[in-house]
C-alpha cells in the first residue's frame, strides 16, 4: 500500500487566502472604535491589566473585551504578557484621552456610523462616480451633518482630534510671518488656529466657518484681542487677511467647488498675501500611501479627492493663483504655498 504524498499549497491558493484576509481587516477598525469608545486605555496604571480588570473598569463583558484587546495586540496597539494580561505600547498610549496628540476621538469620528454605511455601498460610487453617502442617506454628508445633532457633533467634536497631530508635524515645517491677520477658512472648532497663535504669537486669527460648527469653538483661553469669529460660508466670500490656510478643505470638494473657494480667497488676500493648502498630495505609482486610503474615504463620502501636485496646479492655475513651493512635512499631509497668479 502506498500512501499519497500531501498535496502542496499552490501559489495560487496562497493568493486567494490572503486577499480574503484583507477582505476582513474591517475588523481591525471595528476592535478600534470599541476600545476608543470604552476608553481602555484610560485605565492602565503602569502596569500589566488582565481584560478582567479592565472590563470592570469600562463596563464591558471581560470575555468580548478580552477578544477586542488580543486582536488590536496583533497590530501593536496593546501588547498580551503570557498570563493574558495586558500592556500599553507607543500606539495604544496615543489611545489615551489625555495624550498630548490623542488618536481616540479620530478613531471615533473615522469610524461614525455614516462612513460604515457609506463604505459599504462603495461600488454604487464606482458605477456612477457620485458620493454613496448621498445614496444612503440621501442628502449630501454635511446638509445631514447639519441636521443630525448627534451625528455633527460626533464629527465636528473629533475633527480635530483626526487632524491634529499631522497638522502640528506640518506646522513645524513652515515659518508663518511676523505679524498680519491669519485666516483659518472652514476651521472648525479652531485647534489648529489655536496653534498657529500660540507658536505665533504676533498674529491675529479669524475663525471662519458656518454657525453650527463654531459652537463650543476652543479659542476662548487665548488673549481675546489676538482672535474673532467669523460666522459664513466660503462659497460665497471669506474674510481678508494676510495668509489664507485650508486645512483637509479641499479634497472634501469638487474641482469646480474649489476653485470657487480659491478665488474667493484670491479676492480677499491682503496686498503680498498667501494661500496656504495644508492637504495630501497623491504620489505617482505603486507605494502604499495614506492618501489613497483617505481617497477611497472621499470617494463614498463625498464629492472631493485627494490629489496629485499636477491636479492642485490645475486648481489654483483657474483660481487666478500660482504655486510657490510644495513642502513635505513629517506627516501625511504637504504645504501648497501660493500667491496670486
Amino acid at each position: 500500500m502506498t500512501i499519497a504524498e500531501p498535496a502542496r499549497t499552490t501559489a495560487g491558493e496562497i493568493a486567494a487566502a490572503t486577499v480574503i484576509a484583507e477582505a476582513m481587516s474591517y475588523t481591525y477598525a471595528a476592535a478600534l472604535r470599541a476600545a476608543a469608545l470604552l476608553g481602555v486605555a484610560d485605565h492602565f496604571d503602569g502596569r500589566p491589566r488582565s481584560a478582567a480588570d479592565l472590563a470592570a473598569a469600562t463596563g464591558a463583558d471581560a470575555g468580548m473585551l478580552y477578544r477586542v484587546l488580543r486582536l488590536l495586540a496583533t497590530r501593536g496597539i496593546f501588547r498580551e504578557d503570557d498570563q493574558q494580561r495586558f500592556e500599553m505600547t507607543e500606539l495604544s498610549d496615543a489611545l489615551r484621552s489625555d495624550a498630548p496628540s490623542s488618536a481616540r476621538g479620530g478613531v471615533i469620528m473615522s469610524t461614525m456610523r455614516t462612513h460604515w454605511f457609506a463604505a459599504f455601498e462603495l461600488v454604487t460610487s464606482v458605477k456612477d462616480g457620485e458620493p454613496a453617502f448621498d445614496r444612503v442617506f440621501t442628502m449630501p454628508f454635511f446638509d445631514y451633518l447639519a441636521q443630525d445633532a448627534d451625528a455633527g457633533a460626533e464629527f465636528h467634536g473629533n475633527m480635530g482630534s483626526f487632524s491634529d497631530a499631522t497638522r502640528k508635524l506640518a506646522l513645524a515645517d513652515y515659518a508663518f510671518p511676523d505679524s498680519g491677520v491669519v485666516v483659518d477658512i472652514g476651521g472648525g472648532k479652531g485647534g489648529f488656529l489655536k496653534d498657529i497663535l500660540l507658536r505665533n504669537p504676533g498674529l491675529t486669527g479669524v475663525l471662519f466657518d458656518r454657525e453650527h460648527v463654531l459652537t463650543d469653538h476652543c479659542l476662548g483661553d487665548l488673549d481675546a484681542s489676538s482672535w474673532q469669529l467669523v460666522v459664513g460660508d466660503f462659497f460665497e466670500a471669506v474674510p481678508s487677511g494676510d495668509v489664507h490656510v485650508l486645512t483637509y478643505i479641499l479634497h472634501d470638494w469638487s474641482d469646480e467647488h474649489c476653485v470657487r473657494i480659491l478665488r474667493n480667497c484670491r479676492d480677499a488676500l491682503n496686498p503680498g498675501g498667501r494661500v496656504l493648502v495644508f492637504d495630501t498630495v497623491v504620489p505617482v505609482g505603486n507605494e502604499p500611501s495614506y492618501s489613497k486610503v483617505l481617497d477611497i474615504v472621499m470617494a463614498f463620502l463625498l464629492t472631493g479627492h485627494e490629489r496629485t501636485e499636477a491636479q492642485f496646479r490645475a486648481l489654483f492655475d483657474q483660481a487666478g493663483l500660482r504655486i510657490t513651493r510644495v513642502i513635505p512635512t513629517q506627516g501625511p499631509l504637504s504645504i501648497i504655498e501660493t500667491e496670486r497668479g
